[in-house]
């Protein structure tokens, strides 16, 4: 599209240009409503508040939001926590070109979208962004073209809640937010097939200690092996062609002095 500001000359016949605009659309740009591809979709229990006609403040929703880029795209990440603390995370691989501001407010927008959707009331929006949560706040203006777009968006999506506030959280505390933005942005979809929903639980035992019988125990050291190796190189009973080769690799880091067993240090 195009423009241009021009001026009659005294007889009104002539025009003199006096200022120009254009801007051509990129292909992303021109395709930008269509080109958002999920990776990791919503799960989980949430407490349906839609009933209440006034939800308690005690009742308020808490959303982290984060964006990750690399050499190989960009990718958000959002957390919706509930009032009782459960987890409920997004993700999105972001198919087309954007700066990293861009992409935080499309981080921010999916979360908020995400909390309309289950009728969220009462929401505070959690950002390691300083410029784009400022912005929200109302406290800096916005000066670039491409996210005043986004940051009316917001205002207006801001409507659909009783109350909803912004925060800046420093980005050491945003950390499974930016994990699921890492995630999004690194992996690689097929568009046509489903991404099953991703469930991390903790372990707090080694999963292999419950299948360790008693007898399999032994009193050899754990260098028995580097230690026979170094001293006669000789190779445990059934080892394949690889463990040799792990076994060579990890002995050149030691000596044996008589009956001992020494590890290579810088000096």
């Amino acid at each position: 599209m195009g423009c241009v500001l021009g001026q009659h000359d005294e007889t009104r016949r002539k025009e003199r240009a006096i200022y120009y605009l254009s801007k051509k659309f990129t292909d992303c740009e021109a395709r930008y409503s269509l080109s958002r591809s999920y990776v990791v979709p919503w799960f989980g229990q949430l407490v349906d508040y839609a009933t209440e006609e006034n939800p308690p403040m005690d009742h308020v929703w808490k959303l982290s939001f984060d964006r990750a880029s690399n050499s190989i795209s960009n990718g958000i990440g959002a957390v919706l926590v509930s009032p009782s603390g459960d987890h409920y995370p997004f993700a999105s691989k972001l198919d087309f070109d954007c700066t990293n501001n861009m992409a935080e407010y499309e981080a921010c927008i999916m979360g908020i979208r995400a909390a309309i959707e289950r009728k969220i009331k009462v929401l505070k929006v959690y950002g390691d962004s300083v410029l784009v949560i400022y912005q929200l706040k109302g406290e800096w203006e916005t000066r670039d073209p491409k996210l005043i777009s986004y940051r009316r968006m917001v205002l207006e999506l801001m409507d659909e809640f009783d109350d909803i506030t912004f925060c800046y959280l420093p980005r050491d505390e945003n950390q499974m937010a930016d994990a699921l933005a890492t995630l999004a942005s690194m992996i690689r979809v097929n568009k046509l097939e489903d991404m099953r929903s991703i469930q991390m639980s903790i372990s707090e035992t080694p999963a292999h200690c419950y299948n360790i019988e008693e007898e399999e125990k032994d009193d050899h050291p754990w260098y028995l092996n580097i230690s026979q190796y170094v001293k006669n190189r000789e190779y445990p009973d059934q080892a394949t062609e690889n463990d040799k080769k792990a076994l060579r690799r990890v002995a050149i880091n030691y000596v044996l002095d008589g009956e001992i067993l020494y590890k290579k240090g810088k000096d």
